[in-house]
């Protein structure tokens, strides 16, 4: 029995499919879906941003459905990367606070330049912990050496692996 082919599956035929970035419609309007592959985030991570007021709240069609500008894609694109940075939501709900009170780019990205010092500091500080820590593992291994090689030869536990 021979195969039936489709019509997209025949040679010469042109399939029909949209890469996730050409989604966004001629108006420059994403519907949630597209926007969350493209964004890199679900559409759940969207509806909780727009919820907290991280994300503006969407335009609707009727039957509720979402649809977000441009705009959106850059915002979950920047929230993405400050949390990359380590900022948490509540700090990046704070930028976007300045830049919606002054309407200013400027100020914005003062608070954002003071706060990303702030989070270098900080991991500064968590380096130097870790580096004491690991010397004081190092140390205590070598302590715990000296003891080993006083056991009597038949004392001595097999090294796990």
């Amino acid at each position: 029995m021979g195969a039936v082919r489709r019509a997209a599956d025949r040679p010469g035929s042109v399939r029909h499919e949209q890469p996730a970035a050409a989604a966004e419609r001629a108006d420059g309007e994403f519907p949630i879906g597209p926007l969350a592959r493209e964004a890199g985030v679900s559409s759940r991570t969207i509806r909780y941003y727009e919820e907290i007021g991280l994300l503006k709240t969407a335009r609707r069609y009727a039957g509720g459905r979402r649809v977000f500008q441009q705009d959106a894609l850059e915002r979950l694109r920047f929230i993405a990367r400050l949390k990359r940075l380590g900022f948490t939501l509540g700090e990046i709900s704070e930028l976007s606070e300045v830049f919606e009170l002054n309407r200013s780019t400027a100020a914005m990205l003062t608070v954002l330049d003071g706060k990303l010092g702030q989070h270098g500091a900080a991991i500064d500080e968590q380096i130097r912990e870790l580096s004491r820590r690991r010397e004081d593992i190092t140390a205590y291994r070598r302590h715990i050496g000296r003891r080993l090689q006083g056991l009597p030869m038949g004392k001595r536990a097999a090294a796990p692996p």
